[in-house]
């Protein structure tokens, strides 16, 4: 039997990337998955559609998890499609650096209302939406909280703040059956880090040079951690941190 065999899936800002890499595994583990996407519409639709062709089930939602309105019609689209949630991967996210002269109101808001309220609505959501059975809750935060790169103040803010919030829902909803983790991984070669100009620059390189496994990271590399923390497997731990970036601290 597969390890998530019966089991209902959220997976936010997965239409790439991470996102779409953990999904992908979820569902071949057996879960039932909704990918949810702010914007990539085809992007998420061909990771349902790669997940149907391996012979799992899966259905796209789209959603602002900023947007209160939004995250309630992902949840009450899951209930009517799948049922009641089981685990919820809380994904979604946006990261820009800037040095502190460059920082402004919009920069702040736009990581703070993705990467913080963002991941508080939806698991308020799931909350609601997890059956008697409780659930696994997944935060993906960054390594970026314990190497505190450069111009990153806004961008390492905002995950120090999942960081903190895996630590007290943890304790808050441990007594309900919720376990709440999260995965810290270093740099990963996603389309994201492409976009950013991460990819082959001197900061690719400078990183490598940190990390004593020699290489930046792949989703596939974040993905089967995800899996384990949505599983039984992992039963025994919440408030846990993983930090997942080939040795670099």
């Amino acid at each position: 039997m597969k390890k998530l065999e019966n089991k209902v899936a959220v997976v936010t800002g997965a239409s790439k990337g991470i996102g779409a890499g953990i999904a992908k595994s979820l569902a071949a583990e057996g879960a039932a998955v909704v990918v949810n996407y702010a914007s990539a519409k085809e992007g998420a639709e061909k990771v349902v559609a790669d997940i149907v062709a391996a012979g799992g089930k899966a259905v796209a939602v789209q959603g602002d998890v900023s947007k209160a309105a939004d995250v309630e019609r992902l949840f009450t689209e899951t209930k009517n499609t799948f049922g009641d949630v089981d685990v919820l991967v809380n994904n979604a996210g946006v990261y820009e650096f800037a040095a502190i002269e460059a920082i402004t109101e919009e920069h702040f808001h736009k990581h703070f209302n993705t990467n913080v309220l963002g991941l508080l609505l939806v698991t308020q959501g799931a909350v609601k939406s997890f059956g008697e059975r409780g659930g696994s809750i997944i935060n993906i935060s960054s390594t970026v909280t314990r190497i505190t790169p450069p111009g990153s103040a806004v961008y390492t803010a905002s995950k120090g703040a999942v960081d903190s919030i895996t630590q007290v829902l943890s304790k808050e909803l441990g007594p309900k059956g919720i376990r709440v983790n999260a995965i810290n991984p270093g740099m990963v070669e996603t389309e994201g880090a492409h976009t950013a100009g991460f990819i082959g620059s001197d900061f690719q390189k400078q990183v490598e040079t940190q990390v004593p496994l020699g290489r930046i990271g792949q989703p596939d590399d974040i993905s089967p951690i995800a899996v384990f923390l949505a599983s039984d497997d992992s039963g025994w731990l919440t408030g846990e941190t993983i930090i997942a970036s080939g040795g670099m601290r």
